[in-house]
Order: C-alpha cells, then structure tokens, then sequence
C-alpha cells in the first residue's frame, strides 16, 4: 500500500572518498527518494541478489510493516506495528543494530485485505535534524536523531475519525518549515498543513468533490510540485488530482475526467500517487483506468482535451505503484507485474510487458540505467532502461514486501514484513 511524498531543503547528495570514488552517499530523506520521484543518481548498485548473496545484513522487525526506510547519515527510520499491536518508529544504524525505538500509539488491528498494508504503511521523512512519522491510528509525532520526542499529536483527535475502509495509509509532505498532509475518507476530506517545528496548524482546506461512495476513500501520497522557486502540493483522491497553493491551500487546479460520471464507477478509489517533476505532472487512477500527462503551469479544471493536458491515456493506469519518469521515458508499473514504457512528450507506447506474475505494490526504483520492480513474494525484477524491454536479473527473497525500495551509499534497502535488508555489491 502506500507509504509517502515529501522533499527537503537540505542538500541530499554528498561525495564520498571512501571505497567505490564512483559511488555517492545519496541520503533517502523520504519515500521515493529526496526529489521524490524513484530516481537515484548512485552508481554500482547489485543487480543481482538472494538469500545467500549480496546481502550485507538483515535485521529481523518486531512486526508487519510496509513503509520505506528513510535514511540519512547513518540513520534509517522505518515503522513497524507489533502482535500487541504497538506502533512503532524503529532507528537503525546502517550497520545493521538496533539504536532506540520509540512507540507512536496504538492499532486496531486492521490489516488491508488481510495481507496487504496496515497501519505501519505510511514512510517516515527527515531533514538532517528530526525525524517525522505519521502512522494510521491517526498518531503524528517528530524525534530528533537521539530519539527524543519533540511533540505528537493525533489527527483523528483534531480532524475526526479516520472512515476508510482500509486504513489510512497516506504520507505528509515534508518542505521547508511545513508537513502537509490530505485526509480523505468517508467522515471528512481535508488539506492540511501543520507547523514542523511543533505540529500545530498553518491552514486547512475542505477538500470539495462530488465523488461517492469507496470513490472517498483516498489511499494515495500528497506530492510537492518545484520548479526553481515556484512550488504547489498536489493531493489526488475522491476522483480528482487537485492542485493547492502552499499559502493557504486555495486550489490551483483541478484534473477530472479520471472517473468518467457516464458510467461512474462507485468503487475507484485511488493508491497510486502522481508524478510531479518540474516540466511534466503525470495523474494515475485505478483499475484500469486513465493516465493523465499535466503541464505544470495549468489552471482550473483540466478535462479531456484541456489545453494543460499534454496527453491522455484511456487505459493502463497502475492500480497501486506510482509512475515514474527517466531520461525521457515514462514508465507505468502495473500491479500485476506488468511495465508499460511511454515517451514522456507524446504518451506513445514502447512496449507493455510482464515481469513477473505476482502482486506489485512497491513502487519501481530506477537507478543507474536500471528499473527495479519489487513484488509482493519477495522477488525483484531489474530491468534495463530504454525504448526496449530486456530482463537483467530476478532475484528472491524468503519475504513479503509491500515497501518501496531505498537507497543509500552503493546499498538498497529493502522492508520487507520479516526482516529489514541491506543489499550491496559483495554484501560491503
């Protein structure tokens, strides 16, 4: 299920002089990386892996959990929930030992489709100097590196009871000095932005839609859009991706036509997150449906054949992972293992081919000419970048995963429900 969207202010890349000079120490402040679009710019990661090879240490987690690690210096951050179901905020030191953990509050028990996310399901982020985490009992709370709390608060408590009905699994965003966050279900649909230093509120907006039924219950990541200077949040549910300004939240514009009200259908509900890079905002739906290529500069209500459209598929929409662009390409991870490659520009399809036969809920990672693809049994797919598809390697974990990939100096770091991995070259 879901785990995150935020970017930081900090410098996230620096060099290091130790063992590979080509490989950087790229920090992972948040799910999907620091400009939070799956891409890393690390060079020499494994393409190939198992239970016996490359892997540098695994570190058993006290319960299920689905979220992405969040990783900076040598600190990983990453949320678990346990059989007495305490939620929890987990520090590792990327060595692979325990340093503190700290509980967050306590679940329901409530599990997605009995196997999929659960309340450990949204990604922690950080900026260098605390650590944010959100979980699905509604418990909001920042620690500093030592692990000391530095303010909790619930938004169940503030904003009312979470009516989902699989849990809210939705991630803040973190920028500059705000965490901002949608909350979209039955019982509310709010914008939210909160102070970081402190968790107090900034603004909220009622989020308006007329979608119905499970159409409200949003289970996608709020993204950041930047260009240079400029920047608006994107949230995306109950029908609509809808842009808001970081001011106050007015919104800026709107993309519809995702749930065509023709042949509406009540069940649509949204997990895949957008795409938000500075030339191109790329909108998925569910089940099937259409994917929408925004321009950045539109406003108002972006329908079909909408002069800030700059392409709109019909069909092929990833149900669950969230799309991600690279050198041009677009590429659209379907849940079934299936990868779609389109150009960016123009929306024409390459090709659409299968991985692997199973549940795909990971969101792809794409680094040093490569697409990662988790599935849910535990095995990887690696597959070259570029107009053509060609498998490099499958690999194989004894886990279930559900989290995004991570990646930190020359390693990527997988969650899975049992153990936490770190895989690198040589298992260094």
């Amino acid at each position: 299920m879901q785990r995150i969207g935020m970017v930081v202010t900090l410098a996230s890349l620096i060099v290091v002089g130790v063992g590979t000079p080509s490989v950087f120490a790229e920090n992972w402040p948040q799910w999907r990386g620091a400009a939070n679009d799956g891409i890393s710019d690390e060079k020499g990661l494994p393409t190939e892996w198992s239970e016996t090879k490359n892997i540098a240490w695994k570190l058993k987690m006290p319960g299920m959990g689905a979220s992405t690690p969040a990783i900076w210096g040598d600190s990983l951050f990453v949320t678990s929930i346990a059989p007495d179901l305490t939620l929890s905020l987990i520090c590792v030191g990327t060595d692979g030992k325990e340093r503190w953990t700290r509980e967050l509050g306590k679940g329901s028990g409530k599990v997605a489709r009995s196997d999929e996310g659960n309340e450990a399901s949204p990604s922690p982020s950080t900026d260098g100097k605390a650590v944010y985490v959100f979980v699905g009992s509604g418990d909001l709370a920042a620690f500093d590196f030592e692990g000391k709390k530095l303010w909790a608060v619930n938004l169940q408590k503030m904003y009312g009871k979470f009516d989902i009905q699989f849990g809210m699994h939705s991630t803040p965003v973190l920028y500059e000095n705000h965490l901002y966050l949608q909350l979209i279900h039955s019982n509310g649909a709010w914008v939210i932005a909160l102070d970081k230093s402190s968790g107090k509120e900034v603004w909220k907006v009622k989020r308006e839609s007329d979608g119905r039924a499970e159409c409200e219950h949003s289970y996608a990541s709020p993204v950041l859009w930047k260009r240079g200077d400029s920047a608006y949040l994107i949230t995306h549910g109950n029908d609509y991706a809808i842009a808001h300004d970081l001011k106050d939240g007015h919104e800026i514009w709107r993309v519809g036509d995702l749930n065509l009200k023709s042949k509406y259908n009540p069940t649509l509900r949204f997990v895949a997150s957008p795409l938000a890079t500075s030339d191109l905002i790329i909108v998925p739906s569910a089940k099937n449906g259409p994917v929408v290529a925004v321009k950045p500069n539109a406003k108002g209500l972006v329908m079909r054949g909408s002069e800030h459209q700059q392409w709109r598929l019909d069909s092929g929409t990833p149900d669950v992972p969230s799309p991600v662009i690279s050198k041009g390409l677009v590429y659209l991870a379907r849940e079934n293992g299936g990868l779609i490659c389109l150009d960016a520009a123009s929306g024409e399809q390459y090709y659409a081919e299968r991985t692997h036969n199973a549940r795909h809920r990971a969101n792809p990672l794409v680094a040093d000419g490569k697409i990662y693809l988790v599935a849910r049994d535990g095995l990887t797919t690696v597959v070259k970048e570029g107009r053509s598809f060609e498998v490099l390697s499958k690999n194989q974990l004894k886990d279930q995963i559900a989290a995004s990939p991570a990646v930190h100096n020359g390693r990527i770091y997988l969650r899975g429900y049992d153990y936490l991995y770190a895989i690198s070259e040589g298992g260094k």
